[in-house]
């Protein structure tokens, strides 16, 4: 098993109170990073640590070859795959699932049992990047597209989703926070010793605020309130990583330019009808390496201290 120091929790919550700041006034950017101090590595200085993936179907990869698991949809080239082989784990255990919510990491999906029970008290790395489904990425889409036409050069999505007097997707990822936060406290608690990392979810949708229907039917728009509301998911889930002695890692700046609106050849996310194997607004092949790579590259921080 491995060790290493954390960050001071002063530095924590003076982040932590930072983020939670920005959201509360729905600010979209942050603009500091996690404080990861050490790698994991062996008597020998190569990293051996023993590592568990959880999370939803943006760390399963589905249809993305080779499948492995299909009532996961996961696949051997998504990005927790890419990192254990890099870091040439001692043991590799990825329960990550196509339509896991936070309920989940709690209660059984088909023949996965709770992705919680595969963290164990000699776990060095815990992987997990959950949200998205709780805050219904697949009916917001789905509504979206349904709402576009009543309004192509408008925002009838975002009318919809503000209708009662406040944004309920805003209210969603708020509500959202204490069951993540559940789900560190519960790693922790399971694998004391483990190094924590929350994974932020890509760029979906054109940073520039551009939109790109019919390819992404959304109105002209609703492409930047949706784009600033998978920020502000992010920005959540940052919050909560570092009020509870997790690193996060941002896959989104990774991505930015390559969103589902750009063309086939320089798109890592796919949009609703996929030109590469990857489900409809998920990550291909390229865009689980990339997020492989920025995980690796939180985890290179630090390194040398034990």
């Amino acid at each position: 098993m491995m060790h290493w120091t954390r960050p001071g929790e002063a530095v924590f919550k003076r982040h932590a109170a930072i983020t939670l700041a920005a959201l509360s006034s729905c600010a979209l950017t942050v603009g500091f990073t996690g404080t990861a101090s050490a790698a994991l590595r062996d008597a020998h200085g190569a990293p051996r640590p023993t590592y568990v993936a959880l999370g939803d179907s943006y760390t399963s990869g589905p249809l993305i070859p080779t499948q492995v698991d299909a009532n996961c949809a996961r696949s051997d080239h998504n990005y927790p795959s890419i990192t254990a082989r890099e870091l040439h784990t001692t043991s590799f255990t990825d329960v990550s699932c196509g339509g896991a919510t936070t309920a989940e990491m709690w209660q059984a999906q088909g023949a996965n049992g709770p992705q919680l029970d595969a963290v164990k008290s000699d776990t060095d790395l815990v992987t997990l990047q959950i949200g998205g489904n709780d805050v219904g990425f697949g009916s917001i889409i789905g509504t979206c597209a349904g709402l576009s036409a009543t309004d192509l050069a408008g925002n009838p999505c975002q009318q919809h989703y503000s209708a009662a007097g406040y944004d309920q997707l805003t209210l969603k990822i708020i509500q959202t926070a204490p069951k993540v936060t559940r789900i560190l406290r519960e790693v922790h608690h399971k694998a004391p010793h483990a190094r924590v990392v929350v994974v932020g979810y890509p760029d979906l949708l054109p940073e520039d605020s551009t939109g790109c229907y019919p390819t992404v039917p959304f109105a002209a728009k609703d492409f930047p309130y949706l784009r600033d509301t998978e920020k502000r998911l992010n920005l959540m889930l940052r919050a909560v990583a570092l009020l509870n002695r997790a690193d996060y890692v941002d896959t989104y700046g990774p991505t930015a330019g390559h969103d589902m609106c750009k063309a086939p050849a320089d798109r890592w996310i796919e949009p609703l009808r996929p030109a590469a194997p990857a489900a409809p607004a998920h990550p291909n092949a390229k865009g689980e390496e990339v997020m492989a790579q920025a995980l690796l590259k939180t985890l290179s921080k630090g390194a040398g201290h034990h």
